[in-house]
């Protein structure tokens, strides 16, 4: 018996924003300590990074990645390590195996099975044309 998972095609999934094109890549071995701002594309980081990271991109730590920074992007993947804040305009993904420390801010969080949080999470309050889940609850026993 196969069992397979669809997801909802109207929802961004970080690995299709991983597929931009590489801007950058960071590899075992190495270690960078600075200020990186990253305009679009993704950057893949494999490796000892400390400092800051700005930009329109998206982050990819990876499974060898220790990442110790203040980072503002529009998307961001963990399954190595990252402490620090986390601002991301589009969405926050925890992987298995994956660690944050330190306070997020994302409209969407995702933590796998096996991934770990440990900070304070901010998300934004719905805009005025949005409802609340108690609007939307108000609403529905009115009909």
């Amino acid at each position: 018996m196969q069992l397979t998972h669809r997801k909802p095609q109207n929802v961004t999934e970080l690995s299709d924003l991983g597929r931009q094109e590489l801007t950058g890549l960071l590899e075992p071995g190495m270690e960078m300590e600075g200020k990186i701002k990253l305009s679009s594309g993704a950057l893949r980081l494999n490796s000892h990074f400390r400092g800051e990271i700005e930009g329109d991109g998206v982050i990819v730590v990876a499974e060898q990645g220790e990442v110790d920074a203040s980072i503002k992007v529009k998307a961001i993947s963990v399954t190595g390590k990252v402490k620090g804040s986390i601002h991301a305009s589009d969405r926050i993904e925890i992987n298995q195996h994956g660690v944050v420390l330190g306070d997020i801010f994302t409209p969407v969080l995702v933590v796998e099975p096996g991934g770990y949080f440990d900070g304070t999470c901010h998300m934004p309050t719905p805009g005025p044309n949005d409802k609340t889940i108690n609007e939307v609850d108000k609403s529905e026993k009115s009909l």
